[in-house]
């Protein structure tokens, strides 16, 4: 009886979450009693059954002889009810959370940012003063539609700098890298579209995907870059939109792409119509510069984002787009209809804290500091079994597999309980084939409890 149980939920949960996510929009036919059987190898009994409780509870209505419809307006949209119904601890909404409403006791070795003490605090300071004494025009009127004029022409020195030719009228200013994917997924995808992303890959990518209801496939990641070879499979099999990468230093592995893989991924797109997002959130980190895909292309498939949350403040939300100018003609429409006028404070204290004479030595200190804590982290967490996929060369992250039966998800609850949030590998798993990885942030991993919590939950 339970087991029959199980199955019907099993049934209820699928079709709630395709009407959840909006794949069942109201007034829209279920698929017949025998198909969904057929399709979820079920007896007929169990989806009738199944399909009972749900009219029984509104969510779709009988019609004698005609069959089953969904009920009532469209559901609002709800993210976690998307797609397979993952634990907390690897859900990346529920990450996301546990680390932004921590208190200050809360240690946050699984988070995606620095401490508060390792960002250019005082340079944010100093732009606050200057710009306090600035006119009334600074302080209150909205920013022009593609944003700060001197903080895209920065923006355009800097990329240039990685071989990256982008004028600055082909450069827009976004309130956040996010919001730059954001408006991005928005001009260039339909609900049913397909995304490629890297497995493992920060894991918003999944959530934002989920919101704009598109099929996201991973690719398995190498420390090289992408898979070629199943890069080229899954663009046959499925002719994806986009495919969304960190370009640099790579979340959550620390990788770097080989200038070999990022011809190759460039020449299989040529052949296709991949649109390829760079995310470059973590340039400033880099010791050595990686090669760029945007380089290589010269924005003509490649769009580059970025933003200053991981450097300089993560209370300052400002990003940007570098793309071809057609496309930001339409992507600053976006940005109007869905923002106005964007953030001009912060644009402003970006530019004066970018081109503030103490911001090089500041990212001279921060990778210093890494490094160090690199070398201080690796072998504390080798000592307990926990071994770094592989050594990067630069960044905050570590990528590692947990001694063999333990499993990430777990850990992560145990740990949680003490007041340590870890980061799971399936949170950044699109086939949530990472069960036994953890990512480590070593810059929010320097107090010893980290050490202590994780030795405890390892030995239960």
């Amino acid at each position: 009886m339970k087991q029959n149980s199980t199955r019907i939920s099993a049934v209820m949960a699928e079709v709630q979450s395709r009407i959840a996510s909006r794949i069942y929009m109201p007034g829209a036919r279920l698929p017949s009693v025998r198909a969904q059987a057929q399709a979820m190898r079920l007896s007929v009994s169990t989806v009738v059954e199944a399909y009972e409780r749900l009219v029984a509870a509104g969510v779709i209505a009988a019609r004698p002889g005609a069959g089953f419809y969904v009920a009532g307006p469209a559901a609002p949209l709800a993210l976690a009810q998307i797609g397979p119904k993952l634990d907390r601890e690897v859900d990346p909404l529920w990450i996301s959370r546990q680390s932004l409403e921590a208190d200050a006791a809360v240690l946050k070795p699984g988070c995606g940012w620095m401490p508060a003490s390792w960002l250019y605090e005082t340079g944010v300071r100093r732009a606050l003063r200057a710009l306090a004494r600035s006119g009334a025009t600074d302080l209150v009127e909205y920013a022009t539609p593609l944003g700060h004029p001197a903080l895209r022409q920065l923006l355009s020195r800097r990329m240039l700098a990685n071989g990256i030719e982008a004028a600055p009228e082909h450069i827009l200013l976004t309130d956040s890298g996010t919001q730059a994917i954001d408006l991005i997924c928005r001009f260039l995808l339909e609900p049913g579209d397909t995304v490629l992303v890297d497995d493992p890959c920060y894991f918003n990518f999944h959530a934002l995907l989920k919101a704009h209801r598109v099929k996201a496939v991973g690719v398995p990641y190498t420390p090289n870059g992408p898979d070629v070879e199943l890069f080229g499979a899954a663009l046959q099999a499925h002719a994806p939109r986009l495919y969304i990468t960190n370009s640099g230093i790579h979340n959550p592995t620390g990788a770097t792409l080989s200038p070999v893989i990022a011809h190759r991924i460039l020449k299989l797109a040529e052949n296709s119509n991949l649109v390829i997002v760079e995310d470059d959130i973590f340039a400033d980190f880099e010791t050595t510069p990686a090669p760029r895909l945007a380089a290589f292309d010269g924005l003509s498939r490649v769009i580059q984002i970025g933003s200053f949350s991981k450097t300089i403040s993560a209370a300052l939300r400002c990003g940007h787009i570098a793309a071809r100018p057609d496309w930001i003609e339409s992507l600053v429409d976006l940005k109007i209809a869905t923002t106005f006028g964007g953030g001009r404070l912060a644009a402003d204290i970006v530019l004066a804290a970018l081109t503030d004479s103490g911001y090089r030595k500041h990212m001279e200190t921060v990778r210093l500091r890494l490094a160090q804590q690199r070398e201080k982290t690796i072998p504390r967490l080798q000592a307990m079994g926990i071994r770094p996929w592989l050594a990067p060369q630069a960044g905050m992250f570590l990528w590692c597999r947990l001694p063999q039966g333990k499993d990430a998800s777990t850990l992560s609850r145990l740990c949680l309980k003490e007041g340590v949030v870890l980061a799971p590998g399936n949170a950044f798993s699109q086939s949530l084939s990472a069960g036994d990885f953890l990512r480590f942030n070593v810059a929010q991993s320097t107090d010893e409890r980290v050490f202590d919590v994780l030795a405890r939950a390892l030995a239960t």
